[in-house]
């Protein structure tokens, strides 16, 4: 096991504090090759003296820098397909069903990344907006890192990246080419509100949505946090809407606010809902 360097304390809490990231010895090895380009970047020649500046004195560029580098930003189009495949084929004609009467949709993709998530989503919509005239459709997408923020309202992705689950069909339909790189079309990046936000905030401002996606964040959280997530989570959601958790995440433990159902792993609604969407997932 590599060595804890004497900073770690300092910024295993500060991690914890700023961003809910549970950072253990086992991880200890991260900290330099996420933490040099960032000293680098400050004018800092190692780790130690980085850390050392933020001990002595608040630095909140350096501190919102170092939060964001040791957080993780993975993300695919249309990843594990299958929460994709429910979203289209059964959620979104159930949603059309029951909300007729304010022929409103809304959709929020916590920790969002670059973007890949939230595109994907206004690809489907956008490719059944026959079955939506007169409707509104929203897309929230939040991360806590402005710079990963930035970086998917340009909806610029690498060959590699497009490669990564996205079909041929909708690269060519819903992308433009720009030499060695890709860009999503402005309609589709139209329909998302890219904002900045911090799921240990003590209050979510949102409003409700039908939908939520959550996924594969909850990992990186201690129990402690990932129950006052999921509690601030459940008041986000409609009574009768759907939550979709990582596929290797559960509530079990965690929370009593929602359950599984039979849908594929990661899929939850409200224990005292309404019948819901969810309940015609078999």
């Amino acid at each position: 096991m590599t060595q804890e360097p004497a900073y770690f304390p300092f910024v295993r809490d500060m991690l914890m504090q700023r961003s809910g990231l549970v950072v253990t010895p086992e991880k200890v090895y991260l900290l330099e090759t996420r933490l040099l380009p960032v000293a680098h970047r400050h004018g800092f020649n190692c780790v130690d003296s980085m850390i050392s500046e933020l001990k002595s004195c608040h630095n909140e560029s350096l501190a919102v820098d170092v939060t964001e580098a040791m957080n993780t930003h993975e993300s695919l189009f249309f990843r594990d397909d299958i929460p994709f495949k429910l979203f289209k084929d059964i959620l979104l004609p159930e949603l059309l069903e029951r909300r007729r009467a304010k022929k409103t949709i809304r959709i929020w993709c916590a920790a969002c990344s670059s973007g890949q998530e939230p595109y994907s989503l206004a690809m489907i919509l956008n490719e059944e907006a026959h079955r939506l005239r007169g409707w509104k459709t929203e897309i929230v997408a939040t991360d806590i890192s402005n710079a990963v923020l930035t970086r998917a309202a340009q909806g610029t992705f690498t060959q590699f990246e497009v490669q990564r689950g996205l079909p041929v069909k909708k690269l060519i339909q819903h992308f433009t080419q720009e030499e060695e790189s890709w860009q999503i079309k402005k309609n589709i990046r139209d329909m998302i509100q890219f904002r900045q936000f911090n799921l240990l905030d003590a209050r979510y401002l949102f409003g409700k949505f039908d939908i939520i996606f959550c996924r594969n964040v909850l990992i990186y959280f201690d129990l402690a946090t990932k129950s006052k997530v999921m509690t601030k989570i459940s008041r986000c959601l409609e009574k009768d809407g759907v939550l979709f958790l990582g596929s290797s995440e559960s509530t079990i433990g965690i929370t009593q606010d929602f359950w599984p159902v039979k849908a594929g792993r990661g899929v939850y609604k409200h224990t005292d809902g309404c019948p819901s969407l969810a309940e015609k997932i078999e």
